[in-house]
């Protein structure tokens, strides 16, 4: 049986930690700009190991956004994720 846990949601306008503690993230919703990006989801602060990385490819039309649903029970992080926006307007993460 799969694992069941409470699912929360954060959004973030600018890298930063997420302030959320211990967590596995569970899918990420994210607004693409102009120009190609990426959102980077790091454990132990901005040097930490990169535990995931998703491309933002660049929003041409002025509508594009992203959302990823992680498999599995989702991606573990130890200590308080630290989420890096490049080239992307907002994120909105899931996690419990």
């Amino acid at each position: 049986m799969a694992m069941q846990t409470d699912v929360k949601a954060k959004n973030l306008t600018a890298s930063g930690d997420a302030s959320v503690g211990p967590t596995r993230i569970r899918g990420v919703y994210f607004v693409n700009a102009a120009q190609a990006g990426s959102v980077s989801f790091k454990e132990g602060g901005n040097t930490g190991t990169e535990l995931v990385k998703l491309d933002a490819p660049a929003n041409t039309a002025g509508t594009g956004s992203t959302y990823v649903i992680f498999p599995g029970n989702g991606v573990w992080f130890n200590a308080d994720p630290y989420i890096t926006l490049t080239q992307v307007g907002s994120v909105t993460f899931f996690y419990g």
